[in-house]
């Protein structure tokens, strides 16, 4: 077997309305197709623009998709070649990753920082479509009375994932928050909520709160030392899907739970990959950031189906989907 075509698509699909009004754009995503000359083709995902693949991409060419190594290669060259290998072996994906434990994901809702009383009508909208849980772009100065509107309008069950990327800034701020979020009974994580420089902070924070405390980590290592420091009683694990295995591994040998954010506002492409591996990670019980619905339209017509906050686990070879070329037509941009 051969790769024949590597192709490109760069494509700008914008965010839904509430989320379009406070970035009309996100990031730039582009997709890669790989065929061979045998009918199969295998895709993939990135954040960032065409020109900035194009040469590793086109190198492909010519060479035996089953004979390369996948996980040597970039992450979204990576899932294109696990996608042809499944489809070749006629594998679901996820078996290259190890055994499956779960055949659904769950996933947050999600919302940029907006005004309180729109991220409280995001939050109704949510728990209609069946989410139990939202995930929340948080600042220090409206969080407690945006949790507050969230509740009132999504109820005791819908619960909040406050995450302000460290606005927060210093413990002090961090403990005095938690401490007027807390007897709202919502609040189901604080994820990096002050400065990351200092995980005795981190350590000292989960003793002053029950809100579970989390840190957004990629590489082993730094998830190896907030373990250690005892700082964290979950971890958002990011990057590369080996990678986030690596990490993973190490949060189970402590008893740490986690979840997954390998896109976060990606397509369904790189969601499904996703979903793949968090299928065969026993501690990933905790809703994941693959947000392909933030957006106006997605990429894919069949495979990756979303019900009441879960993803089912694709069970078809390779990814297990269909992409819609008449969506990458119509959004495309190089």
């Amino acid at each position: 077997m051969k790769i024949t075509h590597a192709d490109l698509f760069e494509v700008e699909i914008p965010p839904i309305a509430p989320i379009a009004r406070y970035f009309p754009k996100i990031y730039d995503i582009t997709l890669c197709r790989l065929r061979t000359d045998e009918g199969l083709e295998g895709w993939g995902e990135y954040q960032g623009t065409r020109a900035a693949q194009e040469e590793r991409v086109a190198a492909l060419v010519g060479q035996d998709p089953l004979a390369l190594d996948a996980f040597g290669q970039a992450d979204f060259v990576a899932c294109a070649l696990l996608d042809i290998a499944g489809q070749a072996y006629g594998l679901p994906l996820h078996r290259f990753f190890g055994p499956q434990v779960r055949d659904q994901v769950p996933v947050s809702y999600w919302s940029c920082h907006m005004e309180p009383h729109e991220t409280a009508a995001e939050a109704k909208v949510g728990a209609d479509l069946g989410f139990t849980n939202h995930k929340l772009k948080a600042r220090s100065w409206d969080i407690v009375e945006t949790v507050r509107r969230m509740k009132d309008a999504a109820g005791d069950a819908y619960t909040v994932g406050v995450d302000p990327n460290t606005e927060f800034g210093l413990l002090p701020q961090s403990a005095r928050l938690a401490s007027e979020l807390e007897p709202l009974g919502t609040v189901a994580v604080f994820e990096d909520p002050m400065l990351k420089n200092n995980l005795a902070w981190y350590r000292m924070l989960r003793e002053k709160t029950h809100i579970p405390v989390a840190l957004h980590l990629g590489a082993p290592s730094g998830v190896l030392a907030a373990l250690k420091a005892e700082c964290v009683d979950y971890l958002n694990l990011g990057g590369p899907a080996l990678q986030v295995r690596k990490a993973a591994a190490l949060a189970e040998a402590a008893d740490v739970p986690c979840w997954v954010q390998m896109g976060g506002l990606c397509t369904g492409i790189l969601a499904a990959y996703s979903v793949h591996l968090q299928a065969t990670l026993p501690n990933a019980t905790l809703p994941c950031d693959e947000l392909p619905f933030t957006r106006v339209a997605d990429v894919l017509h069949e495979g990756l189906a979303l019900k009441e906050g879960h993803f089912a686990v694709p069970s078809g070879n390779g990814l297990g989907v269909k992409v819609n070329m008449d969506v990458i037509e119509k959004y495309r941009v190089a």
